[in-house]
């Protein structure tokens, strides 16, 4: 049994390592079936990239004709991406609706109730111009830097809903991607935007993320998702919960989801749920890597992240979950 467990620990610290499956180390480690299993540890390690990550928290803005106020939020974001690069991050991952999350009422066809948006009220001309200095700002660090932002199509009418997005910058300062909210909240379903359709992932350095906005912290099925896909971690944007008391529900729904699926979840909020609640990134075994401040100002938090651990665990997991989809385990 000692030997057994000793063999199965040097399988395991194989796919650690390499990041291939518990299966491709166990036979790297077997010579073929059945043979000796070697004594002496392996020759040729394999270097597993990492990728220093910087999550923000950021002033919230909710006035949607508060033209100074998105100038205000696009020059604390660009001294955030300074800070980030000053820090030796290689991406920087930014709130939902960073520069402008509209109150629902201020953006009401009714002044003071809940209606259908007027989004003629929101100030698009100023909003886009802060996203292109953001992405030029991103070219110039070459800081991939990915944020939250409503967005529409060029030929959308003024009062066209638009969709509330995760644009990803990359370091030329190009959108590389672009997520759409998929499970909106009531309020934003009835009222505000139209819902995105599937899930995104990109690619920097050997790492992959997904993406996930809003309130889909609380939805597993998305983190399990892009776990089968083979992500290394996933960028959750949101403005945090709008219940009064319930900050920490969603932060802890990503350190949850982060343990349960063994990848990198990094948190950015607004800073005015950082009180109780403040952004961070937490680990694959659920555990906070770092967290910016618990006060309602804007923050920085770093870690290294690096590629998800694979092995017996893992598959052990997939399969349960494949069998209790497919009914087989009945």
């Amino acid at each position: 049994m000692t030997a057994n467990r000793a063999f199965k620990k040097r399988v395991r610290a194989r796919a650690a390592q390499t990041g291939e499956s518990y299966t491709a180390a166990l036979r790297h480690i077997r010579s073929h079936r059945g043979a000796t299993v070697p004594t002496t540890e392996p020759t040729d390690p394999i270097e597993t990239p990492t990728l220093r990550l910087a999550v923000a928290q950021t002033t919230p803005l909710e006035d949607p004709r508060d033209s100074a106020g998105m100038r205000a939020r696009g020059a604390e974001i660009r001294a955030l991406m300074q800070r980030a690069h000053d820090g030796g991050a290689r991406l920087v991952h930014l709130p939902e609706a960073a520069l402008c999350f509209p109150s629902k009422t201020l953006l009401s066809s009714r002044p003071g109730e809940i209606a259908e948006s007027d989004w003629t009220q929101f100030d698009f001309r100023t909003h886009d111009a802060e996203i292109a200095g953001i992405r030029a700002h991103a070219r110039a660090l070459g800081l991939w830097t990915v944020i939250g932002a409503p967005t529409r199509t060029s030929d959308a009418s003024p009062a066209a809903r638009p969709r509330l997005s995760m644009l990803v910058v990359d370091a030329t300062g190009a959108v590389a991607a672009r997520y759409d909210e998929r499970l909106l909240s009531r309020t934003k379903q009835t009222y505000m935007y139209e819902a995105g359709s599937q899930g995104v992932t990109f690619t920097i350095d050997g790492l992959t993320f997904g993406c996930v906005s809003g309130l889909e912290g609380l939805f597993g099925d998305l983190f399990s998702d892009y776990e089968a896909e083979g992500v290394n971690g996933v960028l959750y944007s949101t403005a945090g919960p709008s219940d009064p008391g319930a900050e920490e529900s969603l932060s802890s729904s990503a350190a949850v989801a982060a343990r349960q699926n063994g990848v990198w979840v990094s948190y950015a909020v607004h800073a005015d749920k950082a009180p109780d609640a403040p952004a961070g990134i937490a680990a694959p075994d659920g555990r906070w890597a770092a967290r910016c401040v618990s006060s309602a100002e804007p923050a920085l938090a770093f870690a290294d992240v690096g590629r998800r651990t694979e092995g017996g665990p893992r598959e052990w997991r997939r399969a349960m979950l494949e069998a209790h989809r497919s009914g087989t385990n009945r």
